[in-house]
């Protein structure tokens, strides 16, 4: 599989991870993702060809979450 996907791809690399925090769901739109971002310890975000450095944010302070979600 790693072989083909670099044969379309030219990117010798695949990560197969979630992006999410625990007890909520994964992220799955660009809201969602920057709402993550905001709220934990990432320093970075890249979205497309844009890199976010959360210290050059014009808000500094923290998207207030809608949803509770439970721990499993």
């Amino acid at each position: 599989m790693l072989t083909e996907y670099k044969k379309i791809t030219n990117c010798s690399v695949l990560i197969n991870t979630s992006f999410n925090v625990r007890g909520e769901p994964v992220v799955n739109s660009v809201k969602d993702a920057y709402q993550c971002f905001m709220n934990t310890d990432i320093d970075y975000l890249v979205v497309g060809n844009r890199l976010l450095d959360k210290e050059k944010q014009k808000s500094k302070t923290k998207i207030k979450k809608k949803v509770k979600y439970k721990l499993d």
